[in-house]
């Protein structure tokens, strides 16, 4: 795999473990989409670094599992602002 590449999945992989980002969080900050952050995290990543690996998944796994909580969030902010108009 190219360096430059490799370097980009390394990068995007600690910035998710060291803060807990999603994946559309980091695809933002590192101008890529969600799919390639995706893909590098949850399949490139494997190949260079299992440990590091291990730990963004267990991240992704949270955030998954948490995704509904924060949409129902999101909603109630959107509703309140409009009755507070």
């Amino acid at each position: 795999m190219r360096e430059d590449i490799t370097d980009r999945i390394l990068e995007e992989a600690y910035h998710i473990a060291e803060t807990g980002a999603t994946v559309r969080a980091t695809a933002k900050l590192f101008h890529s989409s969600k799919s390639t952050v995706h893909k590098d995290v949850t399949e490139r990543l494997f190949h260079i670094d299992k440990e590091l690996y291990k730990r963004v998944k267990k991240v992704l796994k949270t955030n998954l599992e948490e995704r509904h909580i924060r949409g129902g969030e999101a909603t109630k902010r959107k509703y309140q602002l409009i009755r507070e108009r």
